[in-house]
């Protein structure tokens, strides 16, 4: 019989090293699994945290191990690429940071034996991903069992699948459910089919000599999303010579489902519009080497805000978040880190990549889509091979799991009309009109404009939001990182996307803040801070709330801005978010009344005198918080970038002249901006061909949709952000930009 040993205790690592023990014991850090070198370094900015190949090294003792006549390593998770070594010999390689995978190592067994697997980050040109907004943390992070089993098995060598595919097929009054199983126990053996309901009963069972048999049940009871996540259990026993040799269990769900393009996603025959958020895996000075415990909490995060589905971004996740969507009734996107360059020599890696994200997730009822690749048209949409790649990985997952739809995450500036945008079955964009340039307004009329003029074809959201940290201000403003302007951002981004039944599903980007190491913004760098929870999952920023109030049923009411409290306007505007129709504020014990609010934003002008305790009322549910009047604006609430070479208030500004401190938009209306500008582009130009990256007329923000974008940034925050791919200006270069701006008038009306 199969039995499953936990590895994870007692391992020596070896930073930066290659070398391959043949005994034991040796000398370095002594570890348990989960590990990642970069838990520290890959979060604190300067996108320099290590890069190369590590070793990992365990003593196994054969007399400790289960009972077995075969023996297999299996690797939940070492990223990126790996090499396992028994007792000085070389077993397996392996590429792809995100799956699981297993080694045969039944004949290398001794009585002692030095298990050592080389594990390497570096920058590569053949495995996704290599360039991204986030940082590619190295190491063994997840679970490493031995599995023992009988000669005669299901399957284990296959792209890490459990051996057996589970496909309901519902129909009114029944479910027939297709069982196949891979074994390699041909005409030696048959195999016992059962199904189990929640509550232990057995539903129905066969004894078959078929790897692959049809199971019926008779009026079953549908996993039905977050409001009833039914699983059934399905056992399957090898038998040889009437004895079991082998038994696995597989949950699984009974559901069906279409997306259409005007009514968005239908569950079980009934409209259910996927309105979520999408998940990194990683957290603070952990890294992505999770427990279950952070898995958990995450997912009563996520299922505190109301999310019914998870764009699980931007790589294969643990099995068991798989496991916890399915349990909680989330519909998930899972996709491969095919991701920002297509790289030519990679594409065997994307494929088998995707093979695995398929053959190992494949009885999750939670899985709705396969997601083939993420804003990969960052370099252009016409490269012949890359439009040949999406549609082999199309047709790879058409062929592999005909029951669910591809879809493809375009970036924002992707015209609608490329043979990219038209290869899949579903679509969405990721849009930041409001943030990364444009405006709020913008989001809503460009997805309007997609549907008209492909009204057959499925569109949704799968990225927007905008970052936010600790910095407040009652005049937000787009660019500013504070949590008010982020606030703003997300009501007016919920009442646009929520009010178009056609997109079939919006995922907030993102619910947790998580590592990007060549970040440098926000005042905070090595992070991205669009999270709606703050990296630690300590606190919940006011945005939080407000999709709470559209999607949760459990009652609430949350006052805003408590982190603000230190306020200059003798009138402060307080807001207030509740899932309830009427709310109460209370300033100082006197009602400011009761309001109601159909977007379930509401909004109080409370007098600001001396220190104000707040309370709001909706029923039996209150909330409290409290404001103070000073004379000047606290300090403390004012960014200041981290290891900036000029913050916004070091530049000099003259009235009625440009400053680095103005749009690119607004200085193109200038005819003397226009040639500023110009000089800005050759400058860029100059330094990006001494990064060695490609040319600037190859690059993703000379499109007009990019240029469009970028006309909403500061001329600061511009050339701050281009940090993120090696182009920088040093202080003294930026003054004389600023200097010469200064010597540029503004036109009148502005």
């Amino acid at each position: 019989m199969r039995n499953i040993l936990s590895i994870n205790k007692n391992w020596t690592f070896i930073k930066d090293s290659t070398a391959v023990p043949t005994a034991l014991p040796v000398t370095g850090e002594k570890i348990d699994l989960p590990h990642t070198w970069n838990a520290i370094d890959g979060q604190d900015g300067g996108n320099d945290y290590f890069r190369g190949s590590c070793c990992y090294v365990k003593e196994l003792e054969k007399s400790e191990l289960p009972h077995g006549e075969k023996y297999y390593l299996e690797i939940n998770g070492a990223n990126s690429s790996a090499d396992v070594y028994m007792n000085g010999k070389r077993l397996a390689h392996h590429d792809g940071g995100y799956s699981a995978w297993r080694v045969e190592i039944t004949n290398t067994l001794r009585e002692k034996n030095c298990l050592c697997i080389i594990v390497d980050n570096s920058a590569n040109d053949r495995v996704y991903p290599q360039i991204a907004d986030f940082t590619f943390y190295g190491g063994l992070y997840r679970d490493v069992n031995i599995i023992a089993v009988s000669e005669l098995h299901f399957d284990l060598d296959y792209y890490g699948t459990s051996g057996v595919m589970i496909t309901p097929c519902v129909s009114e009054g029944k479910a027939d459910v297709r069982i196949d199983t891979f074994h390699n126990g041909a005409n030696a053996c048959r195999v016992l089919y059962r199904i189990y309901g929640m509550e232990g009963e057995l539903v129905c069972e066969k004894d078959s000599e078929n790897s692959s048999e049809v199971l019926t049940i008779n009026d079953p009871h549908l996993w039905n999303g977050r409001k009833d996540p039914y699983l059934y259990t399905a056992i399957l026993s090898l038998m040889h010579n009437g004895a079991e040799v082998d038994r696995i269990s597989v949950r699984f769900g009974c559901r069906s489902y279409i997306i259409d393009p005007e009514r968005g996603f239908i569950l079980n025959g009934e409209e259910y519009p996927l309105r979520g958020v999408a998940r990194h895996q990683d957290r603070w000075k952990i890294g992505n080497a999770l427990l279950p415990c952070h898995h958990e909490e995450d997912m009563e995060l996520i299922c505190e805000v109301g999310a019914n589905t998870i764009r699980l971004a931007h790589y294969q996740h643990d099995s068991y978040f798989y496991d916890l969507c399915d349990q909680k009734g989330v519909v998930v996107w899972a996709e491969i880190p095919y991701i920002s360059k297509h790289m030519s020599t990679a594409n065997e890696n994307a494929v088998s990549q995707m093979r695995e994200l398929i053959t190992q997730n494949y009885n999750h009822p939670c899985i709705a889509v396969w997601g083939l690749s993420n804003e990969i048209t960052m370099d252009g949409a016409k490269d012949p091979d890359l439009i040949a790649m999406h549609k082999q990985l199309n047709d790879l997952v058409h062929k592999a799991d005909p029951t669910r739809p591809t879809t493809l995450a375009c970036i924002s500036m992707c015209d609608i009309n490329e043979r990219i945008v038209h290869i899949t079955d579903v679509l969405s964009y990721n849009h930041y009109f409001g943030w990364y340039g444009g405006s709020v307004e913008e989001n809503g009329a460009w997805f309007d404009n997609f549907h008209k003029k492909y009204p057959h074809r499925p569109i949704g959201c799968s990225e927007y939001g905008c970052e936010a940290l600790n910095w407040h201000s009652s005049n937000p403003k787009q660019g500013d990182y504070t949590e008010e302007y982020q606030a703003y951002y997300h009501e007016q981004l919920i009442k646009q996307l929520f009010s178009r039944k056609y997109l079939w599903a919006t995922h907030v980007w993102n619910m947790f803040d998580f590592g990007a190491d060549a970040r440098a913004e926000g005042g905070e760098n090595g992070q991205n801070h669009k999270g709606l929870v703050t990296f630690d999952r300590k606190y919940k920023k006011d945005a939080f709330y407000a999709y709470k109030a559209w999607l949760s049923d459990e009652p609430f009411v949350h006052i805003c801005g408590k982190r603000y409290v230190d306020r200059t306007e003798d009138v402060t505007r307080v807001t207030v978010y509740s899932n309830l129709p009427e709310v109460e504020l209370f300033a100082g014990g006197k009602s400011l009344g009761k309001k109601t609010a159909p977007d379930h934003f509401f909004y109080f002008d409370v007098p600001n005198v001396g220190q104000t305790k707040l309370e709001a009322i909706a029923g039996e549910y209150r909330d409290s918080s409290f404001i103070q009047k000073v004379d000047r604006v606290n300090q403390d609430y004012i960014l200041r970038e981290q290891g900036a070479v000029l913050n916004w208030f070091d530049i000099t500004e003259t009235e009625g002249r440009y400053s680095l401190n103005d749009t690119i938009g607004d200085i193109m209306k200038s005819a003397r901006g226009k040639l500023w500008c110009a000089c800005l582009l050759m400058s860029i130009a100059k330094k990006q061909k001494g990064t060695g990256t490609e040319k600037m007329k190859k690059s993703s923000y000379m499109n007009k949709g990019a240029l469009k974008m970028v006309n909403g940034f500061t001329v600061l925050r511009l050339t701050g952000m281009l940090g993120m791919i090696n182009i920088s200006f040093t202080k003294e270069e930026l003054l004389r930009m600023n200097a010469k701006l200064n010597r540029i008038k503004k036109p009148k009306n502005l």
